[in-house]
């Protein structure tokens, strides 16, 4: 990733907040690396560098500033845009693939050897597959000892340190304390087992509602659901299940999350910083779509619309099918069919192939298509967790019986992350487009949406929020 130094000087040097995540502040005279918002004296010019990640830093005997915390920062927008390879590993790396499967399971994933992926991310972001689950597993040991009160060694291989002594020493290094000395910094509150409070932050604007909203008009009774105390949602975990209760907050989202393991709070993070985009860049998304007359006066009504994610693919798939042709109350209604085999979780595919004809109130064409989705799921012939490569899983999907282009689209834009989908035969986004004053034909409006590239999927969502 090429750095320009003036760039990077003048946005650290404003402590502009929106390059967090984008870029580190590496300090030679202190070694001590930062985030570039760190309210901390701005260091002579001399005396800094600028490298594309806090795994770069680390690498080259960097450690963390305990002030700005920049291994906390939010994930740099690039990833969610970006559809290759290198995009694709930094998505899985921030999921636990790594700590899971090793860097043999993530080149697999990706399809390519374990020498030319480590060569790529070391040319893009400054280091390998390695450092950068290294400097996963000390954020997330981080946030345990200053969290929980689990044992310093459970807290080691929780986070995925191989051995206590790995996790000393890579504490030691990175934070240039002891893990013992870092839970010294703050008294613990009182949690139940299982329970990690979090906090998601995000780059400002942030308008929660949209978020919220969209969320509580789709949410299905035993899976997810909104009240006073925030948004709930069940999880499928790699090591068991999990709840995460999110509430939005000036600057952060505010998390706890109950975990049946605590080695999966790092996937349990990631997923639920994509359920809410919290890597986005709301300036430059609303920069591009301002510029449009007919969405600005939207834009600057409602600063920061997110698209609403996922935090499993194969279910988006499920809604996207269920909900074709079909009002969203009543694509609700079928849903809640599907999950009674297994309440409280959305049954995953080899849990719909062994389904009775009898919960899938739908038509039987559709009950197929379903089949169908859920066989090349549980076969591994189709990714939906943002690991392959977005045009071919588009075009896998696209090949399955029944699947049409608005149901690839929305699967592109929630469960895969594509900032630039569009549903031009969407009926939402249609009357959204007349409402506004735009086209309001498929082939006239998707002309017209040429110009909000590379962002259509946060035009799709406002022009829904117009209808």
């Amino acid at each position: 990733m090429e750095l320009d130094f003036e760039t990077c000087r003048k946005a650290a040097t404003s402590r502009d907040s929106r390059f967090d995540g984008v870029f580190v502040t590496a300090v030679k005279s202190t070694r001590i690396y930062c985030r570039p918002s760190c309210p901390a004296i701005t260091p002579r010019p001399e005396n800094v560098t600028f490298l594309p990640t806090a795994a770069a830093a680390q690498r080259e005997g960097y450690r963390a500033c305990l002030r700005c915390r920049p291994d906390a920062a939010p994930g740099s927008p690039d990833w969610d845009v970006r559809g290759d390879v290198v995009g694709r590993a930094m998505r899985l790396i921030a999921d636990g693939v790594v700590d899971r499967d090793g860097v043999p399971g993530l080149a697999d994933r990706l399809g390519y050897t374990e020498r030319h992926l480590h060569r790529m991310l070391t040319a893009e972001v400054g280091a390998g597959p390695l450092a950068l689950a290294r400097a996963q597993r000390a954020q997330t040991a981080r946030v345990l000892i200053e969290t929980t009160g689990l044992g310093l060694a459970e807290i080691a291989f929780a986070a995925g340190f191989g051995s206590v002594r790995q996790f000393n020493d890579t504490i030691r290094e990175i934070y240039g304390r002891t893990p013992s000395q870092l839970r010294d910094r703050r008294s613990l509150p009182q949690q139940d087992e299982g329970v990690v409070p979090v906090r998601l932050p995000y780059r400002a604007p942030l308008h929660a509602e949209s978020l919220l909203s969209f969320l509580r008009d789709r949410a299905v009774t035993g899976i997810d659901g909104l009240d006073a105390d925030g948004y709930h949602r069940n999880l499928r975990l790699p090591h068991g299940t999990g709840r995460a209760t999110l509430v939005p907050r000036d600057g952060h989202v505010a998390a706890t999350l109950h975990l049946a393991d605590v080695r999966d709070l790092a996937p349990a993070v990631a997923r639920c910083r994509r359920l809410f985009d919290l890597d986005a860049d709301p300036v430059a998304v609303d920069a591009v779509l301002g510029a449009d007359p007919a969405l600005a006066p939207m834009v600057l009504k409602e600063e920061g619309v997110r698209v609403p994610r996922a935090v499993d693919g194969f279910e988006i798939a499920v809604r996207a099918v269920v909900g074709q042709q079909i009002s969203v109350a009543a694509a609700r209604t079928v849903l809640r069919k599907l999950i009674t085999a297994d309440a409280g979780l959305f049954p995953t595919a080899e849990e719909l192939l062994t389904l009775p004809d009898e919960a899938f109130a739908m038509p039987e064409s559709r009950r197929r298509t379903l089949r169908g989705l859920a066989a090349a799921v549980a076969a591994g012939e189709l990714d939906l967790d943002g690991g392959g490569d977005r045009d071919e899983t588009v075009g896998r999907f696209k090949a399955l019986p029944g699947i049409g282009d608005w149901t690839a689209q929305y699967v592109a834009m929630r469960a895969l992350g594509d900032p630039d989908a569009f549903l031009p035969t969407d009926l939402g986004v249609l009357r959204g487009a007349r409402a506004a004053g735009l086209p309001d034909t498929p082939k006239t409006l998707a002309a017209h949406a040429e110009r909000w590239r590379p962002w259509r999927s946060y035009a799709t969502i406002r022009l829904w929020r117009m209808q």
